[in-house]
């Protein structure tokens, strides 16, 4: 029986090896070997040259967006400090500027050259009751300081209203536009010219009845209290001025239509007339 034949392909792979490795020892006796692989790390570079400029190519931008958004939310978040601290100072300006004319209201009232020689009582508006036809304010002072029912109330510029309820340390002041307000008035300096100024809602102008027809009125004359006999209110405060002027329906009257001295709007403080019908 015959011998199977030895295979001679691990004798030629060992004869391959031996051969490899001593030319790699004298290639790296000689230097050469890092000559091939310092070429070898060559070719791989410019191989991926490529590869790593298109990484780089979107690595870059997120990371651009990434610093940039935390930078971003640090602006934003400086930027709303300063608003806060804008709107701070606002604020101030603006209690600064209620405080001013608050103290301008109060001195005013110290100074109402057409009370004469009538007693007043200061007071502070605490709160402010419109609707389409009724106007009023509450003050914080009533019967226990002296108010009545039906006594005038004014403020620096003239006349506010009138006193419609009275409570213990409260009362409700009915404005001059409120619809249910009519005031005795004078005007021009033609004796016995008298008017009926009424009020027509509130944040509307006023009405003046009673003005003979082609009655000669100009823009910003004054009407004043009449203070006739019986008059809900004394002689010569200030009530409105006129804004315009017009031949009316009636032949018998003018159309007269005036603003408030005062700013009924804007009123912090006020004082109340001690008056009645029957004051000297």
């Amino acid at each position: 029986m015959a011998k199977p034949r030895r295979s001679r392909r691990p004798r030629t792979t060992l004869v391959i090896l031996v051969l490899l490795s001593v030319t790699i020892i004298t290639l790296d006796a000689r230097g050469g070997f890092g000559r091939i692989t310092s070429g070898v790390k060559s070719v791989a570079s410019d191989a991926f040259a490529p590869v790593r400029s298109g990484i780089d190519d979107v690595i870059e931008p997120i990371g651009s967006f990434l610093a940039g958004s935390v930078h971003y939310g640090a602006v934003r978040q400086q930027n709303q400090k300063l608003q806060d601290e804008i709107n701070r100072l606002k604020l101030q300006d603006q209690q600064a500027a209620q405080t001013a004319a608050a103290m301008q209201q109060l001195s005013a009232l110290l100074h109402l050259p057409w009370i004469g020689n009538l007693q007043t009582l200061p007071a502070q508006v605490i709160a402010y009751g419109t609707s389409n036809f009724a106007s009023t304010i509450d003050i914080g002072v009533g019967r226990d300081d002296g108010v009545q029912l039906g006594m005038p109330v004014v403020a620096s510029g003239g006349l506010v209203g009138q006193i419609v309820q009275a409570n213990h340390h409260t009362s409700t002041v009915r404005l001059l536009t409120d619809g249910a307000s009519t005031v005795g008035a004078v005007y021009g300096t033609t004796p016995g010219s008298y008017a009926a100024v009424s009020g027509e809602g509130a944040g509307k102008p006023l009405q003046a009845g009673l003005v003979p027809s082609g009655t000669v009125l100009t823009r910003g004359e004054l009407f004043s209290t009449s203070g006739l006999n019986g008059a809900a209110y004394p002689a010569d405060i200030p009530v409105a001025r006129v804004t315009s002027s017009r031949s009316g329906l009636s032949s018998s009257q003018e159309t007269v239509v005036l603003q408030p001295v005062v700013d009924l709007n804007h009123l912090r403080y006020v004082s109340v007339v001690q008056w009645g019908p029957s004051t000297p």
